[in-house]
C-alpha cells in the first residue's frame, strides 16, 4: 500500500511522549481521561505522585480489610483498561461506591502499587466529589458475563459493557478513517437525502414516507367531533346567499345610501364565504384520499410518493458529474422482512463516486480504502482489537494484518463460477446451486476467500440480469462492469461498478428492468448533458465492523439496531 494510505504508527506517537509530563485534563471537563493515565507506554507509572481528578463508572467494586477500605475498578469509556481506585472508609461510605454501575468522581494521588500486582498505577482517593448511586437489586447490567442477545433488550445501558464500549470505539475509529482516507485523496463529502423519490436498487423493499395515514386519522377524529354538513345545511346556506343577493339588488335599485349598500354587500360576501366552507367541508371523507381507485399521492406531504433511501448513490452521482470525486456516508434503509444475523432495516453506507474513472480505478480505490481502514485499526485501536481477539475472535488481528499487507486477488465472475464448479466436482457441497447466472451466495464468497485463496478477492464482470440498471453494459452484451470485494468472515464487503454513461443504453436498461422512466429523468439528464465516464462503490459500514472484530451478529455492531419487529428507543 502507498505511504500516503497509512496512518502514523502508534509507537511513534508514544515515543514522542515525555513520560514525566503532568497528565493533562480533558479540554472540556475538570477531570483527567483514564486513557491518558493507563494508556501510556509505562501504564501510568511515570505519573506517580501526581494529584488528579478522575470520573467513571464502577466495573467492579469490593470492600476489603473488614470494611476499612474498598477497591474500585473505574472506567470512563476512553479505553478498555480500568483505573484501580482505593477509597478509605474515612473518606466516604463505601457501600454507596462498590455496586457495579455506580458513577463516581474522585480526587486523589496516583501511586505505584506494591510489586506483584497487575496494575502499574492506582489512585488513592482523598475526596469523593460526587456519586451516582445504583441499587444492585434493580440494575439490569450486573458484573456477571452477559450474552450479546441479552444486552439487545437493554440498549440504553449496554454501552456500559466492555464489549459494546469497545465496539463503539472501533466504529468511531473506522468512521474517522473513512473521512481521513477520502479527504486525503481529494474527495468532497456530500450529504445526500434520507428521503428520496427514486429506488436505487429497483428492489422495491423500501420504507414509505407519508403523512396520509396520520392526516386521515386526524380527519376521522375531527369528523366524529364535528360531523360534515348535511345536504339540507348546504341548501339553507344557498338560500341565505340568494336572499342576501336579492337584498343588495333592491338597495341598488332604490338608490340607497353608499353605506347601506356596502353593509349589505359585506353580508352577501359573508354568506358566500360560509357556503364555500360548507361545500368544502361536505367533500371531506374519512380514509386515505383516492383518485381513480388508487391512493392520491398529490394530497401527500411531498405531493408524490416518497421513501427512505436505500442508497445515496444516484444523488451523489450528480455531484460526481460536476465536482469529480465525491463520497457520501450516512444511514440507509431497507424494509426487508429478514431475521438473519447479517441484516438490519437501518444501516450505514460509505459510497464514493469517481469521475473520469473506470472499473479498474474503482477496484483500485476499494482495495486501498479497505487496507487503509485495517491499518488504521492496527495503529489507533490496537487495545480494543486485542480485547476483541481475547473475547470473541482470536484471529481478528491477524486477519487485519493479512488484508492490510496482501494484494487482493482479481477474478472475473465467470472464473469464480468455474472455480466453484471445480470444487463441487471435487466433492464440496454447497446449499445453493452453482451455475453461471446465479448471484453468488455468502457460502460461495466465503469459500473463495477462506478456502480457495485465503485472502480478499475482487470478483468483476457479473451477468447483467443480477445487477442494477445503472451498471455499464460490457461489449459482450451479457455482463456488466460490476465488481464485489469479498473478504474472509463476511463475504461481500463492497459492491460497486462503472456506471453506464451512455444515454441510449441506460434508458433501455431502465425499461428492461420494468422501472418507470419518469422518476429517473433527472438521472438521465446526467447522460444527456455533458456525460462522463465514472464509477463508484458502496461499503456496508456494519459489515466492515463484523469483518474487523469477528462479532457474529450485525445487531451488536450498531448502537441502536432496527430490524423487523424491533426499533427500541
Amino acid at each position: 500500500m502507498a505511504e500516503t494510505d497509512q496512518a502514523p504508527p502508534q509507537s511513534d506517537q508514544l515515543a514522542a511522549m515525555n513520560l514525566t509530563d503532568a497528565v493533562e485534563k480533558h479540554a472540556f471537563s475538570d477531570r483527567v481521561l483514564i486513557r491518558s493515565i493507563v494508556g501510556r507506554p509505562d501504564g501510568g507509572a511515570g505519573l506517580s505522585g501526581q494529584k488528579v481528578r478522575a470520573g467513571g463508572w464502577v466495573k467492579t467494586g469490593r470492600e476489603q480489610g473488614k470494611g476499612t477500605f474498598a477497591f474500585l475498578e473505574l472506567n470512563d469509556g476512553s479505553c478498555p483498561a480500568n483505573l484501580q481506585v482505593i477509597v478509605d472508609a474515612g473518606v466516604a461510605v463505601l457501600s454507596k461506591l462498590v455496586a457495579t454501575g455506580t458513577c463516581v468522581v474522585v480526587d486523589g494521588i496516583l501511586k505505584v502499587p506494591p510489586e506483584g500486582t497487575r496494575q502499574k498505577i492506582e489512585l488513592r482517593v482523598e475526596k469523593v466529589v460526587s456519586v451516582g448511586e445504583v441499587d444492585p437489586a434493580k440494575y439490569p447490567i450486573p458484573k456477571t458475563k452477559l450474552t450479546l442477545e441479552f444486552l439487545r433488550d437493554h440498549l440504553h445501558l449496554r454501552s456500559r459493557t466492555n464489549t459494546i464500549a469497545a465496539l463503539a470505539r472501533i466504529r468511531n475509529a473506522l468512521a474517522f478513517a473513512t473521512h481521513s482516507f477520502f479527504q486525503e485523496h481529494n474527495f468532497l463529502y456530500v450529504h445526500t437525502p434520507i428521503i428520496t423519490t427514486s429506488d436505487c436498487e429497483g428492489a422495491g423493499e423500501m420504507f414509505q414516507v407519508t403523512t396520509l395515514i396520520s392526516e386521515s386519522e386526524k380527519l376521522e377524529k375531527e369528523l366524529i367531533k364535528s360531523p360534515p354538513p348535511s345536504a339540507a345545511d348546504i341548501e339553507a346556506a344557498r338560500q341565505v346567499v340568494s336572499e342576501r343577493g336579492e337584498a343588495v339588488k333592491q338597495l341598488k335599485a332604490a338608490k340607497a345610501s353608499k353605506s347601506d349598500i356596502t353593509a349589505s354587500v359585506a353580508e352577501l360576501n359573508k354568506a358566500k364565504e360560509n357556503l364555500s366552507k360548507l361545500e368544502e367541508r361536505s367533500k371531506l371523507k374519512p380514509g386515505i384520499p383516492k383518485k381513480d381507485g388508487k391512493i392520491d399521492y398529490t394530497q401527500d406531504f411531498f405531493a408524490r410518493q416518497a421513501f427512505l433511501t436505500v442508497s445515496g448513490q444516484l444523488q451523489v452521482e450528480t455531484y460526481a458529474c460536476a465536482v469529480s470525486n465525491v463520497y457520501t456516508f450516512g444511514p440507509t434503509f431497507r424494509a426487508e422482512q429478514s431475521h438473519t444475523s447479517r441484516h438490519l432495516a437501518e444501516f450505514w453506507m460509505v459510497e464514493p463516486e469517481i469521475a473520469f474513472a473506470d472499473l479498474q480505478d474503482d477496484m483500485k480505490c476499494a482495495e486501498a480504502y479497505v487496507k487503509y481502514m485495517c491499518n488504521w485499526l492496527l495503529d489507533k485501536c490496537l487495545d480494543d482489537m486485542e480485547f476483541m481477539a481475547k473475547s470473541y475472535d482470536k484471529g481478528c488481528i491477524d486477519r487485519l494484518k493479512m488484508v492490510a499487507s496482501t494484494p487482493f486477488v482479481r477474478i472475473t465472475y465467470t472464473e469464480a463460477v468455474e472455480l466453484l464448479e471445480e470444487a463441487v466436482k471435487g466433492g464440496k457441497k454447497f446449499e445453493n446451486e452453482v451455475k453461471w447466472g446465479i448471484d453468488l451466495a455468502s457460502e460461495h464468497e466465503r469459500f473463495l476467500t477462506e478456502v480457495k485463496f485465503q485472502k480478499p478477492v475482487i470478483v468483476y464482470n457479473y451477468p447483467k440480469g443480477i445487477k442494477a440498471f445503472y451498471m455499464r453494459l460490457n461489449d459482450d452484451m451479457k455482463t456488466v462492469a460490476a465488481m464485489d470485494v469479498l473478504v474472509p468472515k463476511v463475504g461481500e464487503l463492497i459492491g460497486g461498478s462503472q456506471r453506464e454513461e451512455r444515454y441510449d443504453v441506460i434508458r433501455e436498461r431502465i425499461s428492461e428492468m420494468g422501472l418507470p422512466l419518469e422518476p429517473y429523468e433527472w438521472y438521465l439528464d446526467l447522460r444527456r448533458f455533458g456525460t462522463v465516464k465514472h464509477c463508484g462503490f458502496g461499503l456496508g459500514f456494519e459489515r466492515m465492523i463484523l469483518f474487523a472484530t469477528g462479532i457474529d451478529n450485525i445487531r451488536d455492531v450498531i448502537p441502536f439496531p432496527r430490524y423487523a419487529g424491533r426499533a427500541d428507543l
